[in-house]
């Protein structure tokens, strides 16, 4: 069990760690909902049958996680709304002008605060689905829904993060123009 608990540890923490931290936005509570997963994963990994990768398995007990933290809280809604730590955002490619780093840096910002308008729901298929790459099946695992269910939600946050960004966009525009 222990080879098994490392490699996972190896292969996930990080994903793990960045998926409730984007949930709850606070460093050390997300430590701490991390830890609290992996002692779910020892007490259930003798269950886990691998009908799922341990991807979406994982991804699956680290929602349900953060589920019972936000139960717990009182105004989780509140915490939902507060902004991301963007600190933590990095530039991928290796060898961008700074310019481009620039203007790179104020598009994840505008994302990340326009998807704090989101649903939770919404946030959470936007979260799996493209910081951590999984498929449309993959999160309809990890949240226990239906494809058809992830794809709609998918659809809807698409559609509420653009709608958010133009309305950013037209509040930064007439204070550009007044420049």
């Amino acid at each position: 069990m222990d080879s098994v608990f490392d490699d996972l540890y190896q292969k996930y923490h990080q994903e793990l760690y960045r998926f409730l931290f984007y949930m709850v936005k606070n460093r050390e509570q997300a430590e701490d909902l991390v830890q609290e997963v992996y002692i779910r994963v020892m007490k259930a990994y003798d269950r886990f049958e691998g009908n799922s990768s341990e991807k979406t398995w994982l991804f699956s007990i680290a929602k349900n996680v953060a589920i019972d933290y936000f139960r717990k809280q009182k105004g989780w809604k509140q915490r939902i709304l507060e902004k991301l730590d963007f600190s933590t955002v990095q530039v991928k490619d290796n060898m961008p002008l700074p310019d481009e780093i620039t203007q790179q840096r104020e598009e994840i910002q505008m994302i990340y605060q326009c998807l704090d308008e989101c649903t939770v729901d919404q946030k959470m298929v936007i979260l799996l689905r493209y910081v951590h790459d999984l498929s449309i099946s993959e999160t309809a695992e990890s949240l226990s829904w239906t494809e058809s269910k992830v794809k709609t939600t998918q659809h809807r946050a698409i559609k509420a993060l653009k709608k958010h960004m133009e309305e950013m966009e037209m509040k930064v525009m007439p204070r550009e123009k007044s420049k």
